[in-house]
Formats: C-alpha cells, sequence, structure tokens
C-alpha cells in the first residue's frame, strides 16, 4: 500500500468493529462466510493494532493482500496476518474456512513459547492434500472449543492453539530479507509499547520514558505509531487511560473522585477536565447516560 493511501486506513478490533473486544477470551474465532457475507464478501484494507490472525482458507477462491503482496488463492492456505499489518481480502460466495484472532499478549507468550515464532510476520503457507485433514480438525476443535461452554474449556483452548502455532513455526523457517526485518521491528517497537502502557498508564509516565524503556527515541516513537497506527504515542495513552475511565465509571460504583484517583490524577478536576476533553461530556454526564 502507499503512503499516500495509508492514512484511509482504519484500525479495527474485528473488522467493521470500534468496540471493545467482544469476548473475556484472549481469542475469537469465527468461519470466514461468517462476518464477510456481511460485507458483500469484501474485507476493506485495514489493520488491528494489537491482534494477530490467522485465515485458513480451505476452499472457494480469494484474493489476499497482505501489505504489499498480493495472492490469488484457488486451494488451501494458511494466511498469517501479524498486528498492524494492512490487509484486505476478497472472497468467492462459496468460500468455506476460519478466521482465528489472537489478543497481543496470547501471541507474545505463543512466540516466546516456540524455538521458531511463527505469528510475527505475514507468511502464507500453502496446505499440502496429507496436511488438509490435520488442519480441518484442528480448527473445527478450535471452533467447538470456542463457542461451547465444556468442563476444562480454556486449558483446550490453549493446547489447541499452542498445536497450531507448532505446525506453524516449523514451517516458518526460511530467512527473512532485511528490509522485511525493519518493517518488522517499527511493528514490534510499537507493540511493545502499547504492551508498555498497559501496564503503566495510571501513573502517567512521559513518552520519553516508554521511549527510554525501548531503547529507541521519542521521536522515533511518536513516527512509529503515527506511521502504523494513525495516532500519536500520548493519542494512545490517552485512549488506554479513557477506555479505562469508561469501564470504572459504568462497571463500578465508584465516585468520580475514587476513579480519578485509581486512574492516577492529581486532581479530580483535571480527571474531569481530560474525560470532557476526549467525550465531549463530564465523567458524571457521562455515567448518567450509559
Amino acid at each position: 500500500m502507499s503512503k499516500s493511501s495509508a492514512k484511509a486506513v482504519p484500525v479495527f478490533k474485528l473488522y467493521g468493529e470500534t468496540s471493545a473486544w467482544p469476548t473475556p477470551d484472549l481469542i475469537h474465532c469465527e468461519s470466514i462466510p461468517q462476518r464477510s457475507k456481511l460485507h458483500g464478501w469484501e474485507i476493506r484494507s485495514h489493520a488491528h493494532s494489537d491482534l494477530v490472525q490467522l485465515l485458513y482458507v480451505q476452499s472457494g477462491q480469494a484474493t489476499l493482500h497482505v501489505e504489499d503482496v498480493v495472492r490469488e488463492v484457488e486451494s488451501a492456505v494458511l494466511q498469517v496476518i501479524p498486528a498492524l499489518s494492512v490487509h484486505r481480502f476478497s472472497f468467492s460466495a462459496d468460500i468455506q474456512g476460519y478466521v482465528l484472532s489472537l489478543a497481543q499478549p496470547l501471541a507474545d507468550r505463543l512466540n516466546a513459547a516456540l524455538d521458531a515464532p511463527a505469528l510475527v510476520m505475514a507468511n502464507c503457507h500453502a496446505v499440502e492434500d496429507e496436511q488438509r485433514p490435520q488442519l480441518d480438525t484442528l480448527f473445527a476443535a478450535i471452533m467447538d472449543e470456542y463457542t461451547q461452554h465444556k468442563p476444562g474449556r480454556d486449558a483446550m483452548l490453549q493446547a489447541l492453539i499452542t498445536l497450531l502455532s507448532i505446525w506453524l513455526g516449523r514451517r516458518s523457517q526460511a530467512p527473512v530479507p532485511l528490509d522485511v526485518r525493519s518493517c518488522e521491528r517499527g511493528r514490534e517497537h510499537v507493540q511493545a509499547f502499547t504492551r508498555a502502557v498497559g501496564l503503566h498508564f495510571r501513573e502517567h509516565w512521559p513518552i520519553e520514558r516508554y521511549a527510554e524503556q525501548l531503547n529507541i527515541s521519542a521521536a522515533y516513537l511518536n513516527a512509529l505509531c503515527r506511521r502504523l497506527t494513525e495516532q500519536s504515542a500520548l493519542q494512545l495513552i490517552n485512549q488506554r487511560l479513557l477506555l479505562e475511565a469508561k469501564r470504572d465509571l459504568v462497571y463500578t460504583t465508584l465516585t468520580i473522585n475514587q476513579v480519578s484517583d485509581r486512574l492516577g490524577f492529581s486532581e479530580p478536576a483535571y480527571f474531569s477536565r481530560f474525560f470532557k476533553r476526549c467525550t465531549g461530556q463530564s465523567p458524571r454526564q457521562f455515567r448518567i447516560q450509559r
């Protein structure tokens, strides 16, 4: 995708959704037709800031655009889409397959546990006929466990996804070109930044402290955030603060002062000004309307 069109790329949780992650799980699993048929079999250019996705095309025709690579698919493939990768898809109406989304913390744990991390770069793996039964069974089992709440569900999901990661890791041994490695490092910096924000947003760290932790300059961190998420580093921090504030206002009985204190604001008045600047409403108005 050219730089001139990059600013038009939306960043979603799941395609077409800007709301919070829909379940308490660290994964989301659905069939390809389940979402794509709602959009005329066309998934337009977008990215995910903190999700890794695995697209398993079993049958049907598809055109897969991931970053600058385009693939015309007429046989079974498994496409890895790392966080922050711009992608779009076109599917035939008879498409069959699955989309498995992994929250970044889970993807990080899986990568750390494997000798050959398989979820950090965009790769498309052809699935040979003899491999189809194994992958078909694996994805069907993941979907079954995800949609049903059987005893041991979480442990079974973890086991199945670990098996899938190992399958991918064994097919991801090829050396990576230098220009691809450079691009991936930028994404890794932004992912590490968002993880650090999740840990320290209540402490109101300055951008420089996050950058120092990543061993890069604050200016470079800001540039990466703007290029890959269309937002500054400060905007990403404020988004995380605002999300937590909204959760506290909706789902707890904490007073406005208590919410302010919990989020690390030195004065409730500062918190109220911050919230109104971001939402156009005072914390009290927001709570009443919800």
